[in-house]
């Protein structure tokens, strides 16, 4: 087992940081066995960081990882045997879609690692008061009916309001890494160090740690270079301990440098994240990625090497001149005329419908998009509104505002997205200001299991299986109304959830592949709306289909239809077959077909 030098940084300041060889001999100059490590999250992590700490305390088991999502190339966390535990909203996969990962299948049972679980902005919000120097925070989110709140005893508390007892105020203890890990675009030799929106969790993390930042970027630059955009300096030399270049350094993820120090920005390589979720299908297989691509490599130079400058070349964005940006290439019919829409393009399209009705009605100006079936549905739902010059601004939870997605590219988090947005931020104003507290906010949800008061379950299978965990939902949840738009089936719509994670309070309507539920309000019965019959899907046929409303529920849901005297039948609405137009906007969004 590998361990690391003595941490050199605690007796007397530093003329300034330590400018190491790169990330392997940065990470080994400061950090022991046993610390708590924050890889910082714009719209990737310090990747080169997170395989130098998985390389030099592989075998462990002990150290603390704090990062806002587990994905993509950390789940090297996981198999490098480095980590003790982790402290984050999501472990999973999330391209080219959410799902679970076979890694963590035992994660309720602490294996690999035992895990500490928030939603994006509480966790976000401890962060800011770690940085701000405050004993607690307050959320609006992590409401008292979601398990969530379960195992945070000293570190969450329910505290009468001052203002009215009746009331309670959620306090969270702040989170103080060791360290933070931070990739930017560029710094100086000072440690002055430059990032581009959107920015996640911002510099909060930077100032969070007790000890400080070490940081990679993609270029070291003369002092006047930076001295030249103090206003693009995210974080500062004081905070900065240590310091080197890493090249690609958020790979596999993307990087916006908006050409800053003449840096190039890259793309997700989506290549490579399709072949980690692959490869953790199976043991060896995983084995034999992570030895390929971190335990074998030896350093981020080794790295590099090994993917090669051709590939990297491809991922520059954007592009340069005369050179076009690849997009995935459609692999149907262009004008959706020439097939059916599948079980999934009907849902998604209904969605979409839902969501154009609830704006007109309700005159919502922002809808934020979880990531999923509801993205998609909210993505098609603008550009339907839009055709009517009705506009809506359409928001994902890392900072991207008013939103005006590349047509063919699906991930909701992609580079190409963030520069056709008119604004880019960070968590705290996306599911803060443009969310919490903005009442004309509608957020468009997923979900793993939905019970008849349409509280959330994205956590855990009933066999104990991992999912993924809350990310941004349960804060969408806990503050907004809501529309969920979910495949129906009986182990989806379930009369009972095996994990709360987002509260149902909020959530107005539930849209399903066959039709729409709606209720008047909270504690409302759900009733079915609209009703569209439904098309072969998950190995059915179209003998196999429910010949009605009734039978829909009934066959596809574990819900309960309410009885005619309820007035269902009274309102129950027709809704027109999908539409070629709405094919045609839906396939150009995902020529791919990932969503079909």
């Amino acid at each position: 087992m590998t361990t690391a030098l003595e941490h050199p940084a605690t007796i007397g300041p530093l003329p300034g940081p330590y400018l190491a060889t790169g990330p392997d001999d940065l990470i080994r100059r400061f950090v022991r066995e046993g610390d708590h490590v924050h890889a910082a999250a714009t719209m990737s992590r310090p990747n080169a960081l997170l395989n130098a700490v998985c390389r030099a305390f592989a075998g462990s088991g002990s150290m603390t990882v704090s990062t806002t999502a587990v994905h993509s190339s950390a789940h090297a966390l996981a198999l490098s045997g480095a980590v003790r535990k982790v402290i984050t909203g999501f472990v999973g996969d999330t391209y080219p879609s959410p799902r679970p990962n076979r890694l963590y299948r035992e994660l309720a049972e602490g294996r690999p690692f035992e895990v500490e679980m928030w939603s994006l902005l509480s966790y976000t919000q401890r962060l800011m008061a770690g940085a701000l120097g405050q004993p607690f925070a307050t959320t609006g989110s992590m409401l008292a009916e979601t398990d969530l709140r379960h195992g945070k005893e000293g570190k969450l508390h329910l505290v009468p309001h001052p203002e009215d007892p009746e009331r309670t105020v959620t306090l969270l203890s702040p989170l103080r890494p060791r360290f933070t890990l931070f990739h930017g675009v560029a710094a100086d030799r000072r440690g002055n160090v430059v990032a581009c929106p959107p920015l996640g969790e911002g510099a909060w993390a930077a100032y969070a740690a007790t000890e400080g930042v070490l940081a990679s970027v993609e270029a070291i630059v003369d002092d006047e270079v930076i001295a030249a955009m103090p206003d693009r300096v995210v974080i500062p030399a004081a905070r900065v301990l240590g310091l080197c270049e890493a090249p690609l350094g958020a790979h596999p993820q993307s990087l916006r440098t908006g050409g800053l120090a003449g840096v190039d920005g890259y793309l997700d390589d989506y290549g490579f994240l399709t072949d980690i979720v692959a490869a953790c299908k199976d043991p060896e297989t995983a084995a034999a990625w992570y030895e390929t691509w971190v335990g074998g490599v030896g350093s981020h130079a080794g790295y590099l090497e090994r993917l090669g400058g051709t590939r990297r070349a491809a991922l520059v964005f954007p592009a340069p001149p005369g050179v076009p940006v690849a997009v995935e290439k459609d692999r149907g019919p262009a004008d959706g005329s020439a097939a059916a829409p599948t079980e999934q393009e009907q849902l998604i399209v209904l969605g979409a419908r839902a969501i154009v009705d609830l704006v007109r009605e309700r005159g919502y100006d922002t809808l934020l998009a979880g990531i999923g079936t509801s993205h998609m549905s909210a993505w098609l739902a603008a550009r339907l509104l839009g055709r009517d010059g009705v506009q809506v601004q359409v928001a994902a939870e890392l900072g991207l505002q008013s939103m005006d997605p590349e047509p063919g590219d699906v991930f909701l988090f992609s580079q190409r997205h963030a520069e056709r947005s008119q604004m880019l931020a960070g968590v705290a104003e996306t599911l803060g200001g443009a969310v919490a507290a903005n009442p004309r906010c509608l957020g468009v949800l997923s979900a793993a299991e939905i019970d008849p008061d349409a509280n959330i379950n994205t956590t855990l299978l009933p066999d104990g299986r991992w999912i993924t965990g809350s990310g941004g939902a349960n804060d969408i949840a806990s503050s907004v109304d809501c529309v969920v738009i979910a495949v129906a089936s009986a182990r989806r719509y379930v009369p009972r959830l095996t994990h709360l994670t987002s509260p149902g309070l909020r959530v107005r309507d539930v849209v399903s592949q066959f039709g729409r539920f709606t209720r008047a309000g909270a504690g409302a019965a759900f009733e079915l709306a609209s009703w569209l019959p439904p098309v072969p899907g998950r190995g059915r046929t179209g003998k196999d289909l429910p010949d009605g409303p009734e039978a829909a529920v009934r066959d596809l849901t574990g819900w309960e239809f309410p009885e005619p005297s309820t007035g269902v039948s009274g309102f129950l609405t027709d809704e027109k077959a999908v539409s070629t137009e709405e094919l045609v906007l839906l396939r150009t969004m995902d020529p791919e077909g990932f969503y079909r």
